[in-house]
């Protein structure tokens, strides 16, 4: 056999290139980015729209055709004729002229199919139906500023919500929020975001930290258990209800906003207040649950011109109650009873002691309705 042949063969650092192909595929989905945002701007959607819309169009009868005409204010339609000063008056009083879109009941489903022509549309309100989702071309709607869709079934809000950027006013209460798209924060002049009552909402995204014109944000009868950093980062804040929720504090930077007005921190575990709420010169209403509150700052108590209400349960609600609980744990012990009586001799002895308990409770002293108002006349 002749000498072995020596091959010299290359040898790379893996990290380097790992580092390269990270590169390109960065520069590559930039790209991508770069060129759906440029078909989004350019005039094919804009194009496709009106073609689909004259398709539309084309399947419908004359007497729909009209009204929707009418509907869209078109200056070409035969039948309309100049108004007078009088009649403009009640053209303006007219819901439709003021491009509101109104839908309630709940043998709606989802939305009506003519929908997707009206992106002129300002303002939905839509409350009362059985409709889960809301329609892909939301995003269409780039005129809307104000979004009204209380006591629905939508469980989501699409991240597309992120497109209207005129929004100013978003309702989504009691639905079946479990989560709200970061993409909200796109909608820089969002004022008022309402979101009582969705019971799965335990978190808001960091990302509505943008959100700096938000005036009005309600998030009660959730599962709160802090307040949301974004919340806090929203220095124009001017009323924050956190309600029925489960916070057991309040942050020690509460006087981040400088702008608050009205505090609704009740149905809550707080046992104190954070001194920090004194450093608040706007600071008009506080309202908090004083059965459990041990500690309050003095200075916000004795401040004359913040109305400091403290709401406490009310004695025959509470009485009530007690007497279920102490009802559906003594059904529950019975049921025990009655399975294990041949096997545990001890129940008896337990029972006995559970009984003792509840006479121990009945001697304890229950509060009366009190709510305690310092204010400036």
């Amino acid at each position: 056999m002749g000498p072995v042949r020596k091959l010299d063969v290359p040898v790379s650092d893996l990290s380097l290139i790992r580092g390269i192909w990270e590169v390109r595929v960065k520069k590559y989905r930039h790209k991508q980015k770069k060129e759906q945002e440029r078909i989004e701007m350019s005039a094919l959607a804009k194009i496709d729209q009106q073609w689909q819309y004259r398709i539309y169009c084309k399947a419908l009868k004359t007497k729909e055709l009209n009204q929707l005409h009418h509907y869209l204010e078109r200056s070409t339609l035969i039948d309309i004729q100049p108004c007078t000063a009088e009649q403009q008056d009640q053209k303006g009083s007219d819901p439709e002229q003021k491009l509101i879109f109104q839908l309630e009941g709940d043998q709606w489903m989802d939305f009506p199919k003519d929908l997707q022509w009206m992106t002129y549309l300002k303002e939905w309100h839509v409350s009362g139906t059985k409709i889960s989702r809301l329609p892909e071309y939301l995003a269409l709607f780039t005129q809307l500023t104000v979004l009204e869709i209380p006591k629905n079934a939508i469980a989501e809000l699409p991240p597309e919500i992120g497109k209207l950027t005129c929004l100013r006013e978003l309702n989504a209460s009691y639905n079946r929020l479990s989560r709200v798209p970061p993409e909200l924060g796109n909608c820089e002049n969002l004022e008022r975001l309402e979101l009582t009552g969705n019971h799965n909402l335990s978190q808001l995204p960091f990302e509505l930290s943008s959100l700096k014109q938000m005036a009005h944000l309600d998030i009660a009868e959730n599962r709160f258990t802090s307040i949301p950093i974004c919340a806090l980062r929203m220095s124009r804040l001017q009323l924050l209800d956190l309600s029925n929720n489960s916070l057991t504090d309040l942050p020690q930077d509460m006087d981040r906003l400088e702008q608050l007005v009205t505090l609704f921190v009740h149905k809550n575990n707080l046992t104190y207040l954070p001194h920090c709420l004194s450093n608040i010169s706007t600071l008009k209403m506080i309202v908090v649950s004083g059965d459990e509150l041990t500690s309050i700052p003095t200075k916000l108590c004795r401040n004359p011109e913040i109305k400091f209400i403290r709401l406490r349960d009310n004695r025959a609600s509470a009485e009530k109650k007690k007497k279920e609980e102490e009802k559906k744990k003594k059904d529950r012990w019975r049921v025990q009873r009655e399975e294990e009586v041949k096997k545990d001799s001890r129940e008896k002895e337990f029972i006995e002691v559970y009984i003792g308990s509840l006479k121990d409770r009945d001697t304890v002293p229950e509060s009366t309705t009190k709510v305690s108002i310092s204010c400036l006349l």
